[in-house]
């Protein structure tokens, strides 16, 4: 897949079928992503790959914590900062709208959006997901290097006929994860992420992007 294909067709997809993913294929753009670029090559993720059995018995013990109501994990980091400025935040309401409306849920249905939300644990059906932890002593550069890592996690995975989505609302259910995979003290669950065949009948929307004067200036001679 040319690599402009894979960028533009990358997307959060929330909606996987249970086909299974070889673990050939992972391996292979695993180690194709240990290539990314990180600041004085530190290459600072810890990555965990799921599938069969542990995944099952993840999503099964998350699933629990869902229907029994417990309350979250408190997070070891902000996903947003506390107050959202413009344009982040019409970029952000406008983003939920079109989620939610793909999904024929109302703004005002509280319930159906929390019964979307919860989803996630469930990893939207994937029968593979990735975990990625960083160690708690990085500083933002090296949280900018595993964010590098995803993204080129993703475009491998697209160039194998796959599709992801990232889910910092792992963070929450923190301890679920850790139950399964026993991370080494001292690092923080940064996010999961999906990874699958896409389920086609699953409704979505996707989102556009800013226009690019608004995020991009040229300086020109």
């Amino acid at each position: 897949m040319d690599v402009y294909e894979a960028v533009r067709s990358r997307r959060a997809v929330r909606g996987f079928t249970d086909r299974h993913v070889p673990r050939e294929v992972l391996e292979r753009v695993l180690s194709a992503a240990a290539w990314a670029p990180s600041g004085s090559n530190l290459q600072p993720w810890h990555a965990y790959a799921l599938t069969g059995g542990p995944l099952a018995e993840l999503k099964k013990l998350a699933g629990e914590r869902v229907a029994a109501g417990d309350p979250w994990d408190e997070r070891e980091y902000e996903m947003y900062p506390p107050t959202l400025k413009s344009p982040y935040r019409e970029r952000r309401t406008a983003f939920a709208e079109q989620r939610y409306g793909a999904l024929g849920i109302s703004r005002e249905d509280g319930e159906a959006r929390q019964r979307a939300a919860s989803a996630n644990w469930d990893c939207f059906g994937a029968p593979a997901a990735l975990f990625c932890y960083i160690d708690r002593d990085m500083g933002p550069p090296q949280w900018a290097d595993v964010g590098m890592y995803l993204q080129t996690v993703m475009l491998l995975l697209r160039a194998e006929g796959l599709h992801s989505c990232t889910q910092m609302a792992w963070s929450v259910y923190r301890t679920t994860v850790a139950e399964v995979l026993s991370p080494p003290d001292g690092l923080i669950l940064y996010c999961g992420m999906s990874i699958g065949y896409e389920d086609g009948t699953v409704g979505y929307a996707r989102t556009g992007r800013a226009p690019l004067d608004e995020t991009v200036t040229f300086v020109q001679g």
